[in-house]
């Protein structure tokens, strides 16, 4: 199933105009399969076809259909299981000082796929009541795709994706089995919410999280597009909170937004500003 430039080239840039990702050369590759349900349900048998439909006048939906499809919803439970540990007990310990007084804690998940990663840290904070009785916990996951964002608000998943990353007592605990599969149970699911959005956009409410999660989701931006991103998370990150980046990403080199800080190589923090001369000597003489 040949894609010539011309094609390859709009689908590509219609990814990038409604997600900021770019389909790249090392991703050209999987476009074929990542289409091949929507071939069979148009009854096409080229991606040139396609190209050629997207390009006439009022196709939004099939537009969105194709996009859609070649999103990676790639997640599982505790993806990365080392970083959760490290957010369970110096991230959120860190936060529990912090925020005393008020009791309350915001989280963001951008790019939370379907959902595994907002209920993971869920069930983090549930595997800890005696610390977070009588806290105000409000998980936050965004995604670009509504279909993944359906998912997630249904809180439902197959037998395979349960097991993926999660422990029998785990799922026991906080799923219950239904005809359509393990439901999240209340008590996770009262601290998530879920709504579509692109991570280029302006932060979501409340503007202001403590810890902002951002995995595996700027690798697919070029370096303009990325930098655009660090801008949003700086504005949607708390002065004194935390951002997390996955595994081979970094602001190293990307951004003078954030600084690495000091709790492993994918947590950053705000980078401080250092004072002008004349605000300096302003402090110094008020």
């Amino acid at each position: 199933m040949a894609l010539d430039d011309a094609s390859h080239r709009i689908i590509a840039d219609l990814l990038a105009a409604r997600t900021g990702q770019q389909l790249t050369e090392n991703r050209r590759w999987r476009v074929s399969t990542a289409l091949s349900g929507l071939f069979r349900e148009l009854d096409l048998h080229n991606v040139d076809q396609l190209a050629c439909m997207l390009e006439r006048p009022g196709e939004h939906q099939l537009a969105t259909k194709v996009v859609e499809a070649l999103l990676n919803n790639e997640t599982y439970f505790f993806r990365d299981h080392a970083y959760f540990s490290t957010l369970a007990n110096q991230v959120l310990g860190d936060l529990a000082k912090k925020r005393a007084a008020t009791k309350k804690i915001s989280i963001w998940s951008a790019g939370c796929s379907t959902g595994q990663e907002v209920l993971s840290l869920a069930m983090v904070f549930a595997e800890q009541p005696g610390r977070w009785q009588g806290w105000d916990i409000d998980i936050l996951g965004t995604d670009v795709s509504n279909k993944a964002i359906a998912q997630a608000r249904s809180g439902a998943y197959s037998q395979f994706e349960i097991q993926r990353g999660i422990s029998v007592a785990q799922m026991l605990n906080f799923f219950n089995e239904t005809p359509q599969g393990w439901q999240a149970s209340d008590r996770i699911r009262a601290m998530t919410r879920f709504q579509q959005q692109n991570i280029l956009d302006y932060p979501p409410s409340p503007g202001r999280f403590d810890l902002v999660l951002c995995r595996n989701v700027l690798l697919y931006f070029d370096p303009q597009v990325r930098r655009a991103a660090f801008e949003r998370l700086a504005g949607a990150t708390a002065a004194d909170g935390w951002l997390m980046l996955g595994a081979g990403e970094t602001v190293v080199g990307q951004t003078d937004r954030f600084e690495p800080a000091d709790l492993g190589s994918a947590l950053y923090q705000l980078k401080k500003t250092v004072p002008s001369v004349s605000e300096a000597l302003c402090r110094a003489t008020a």
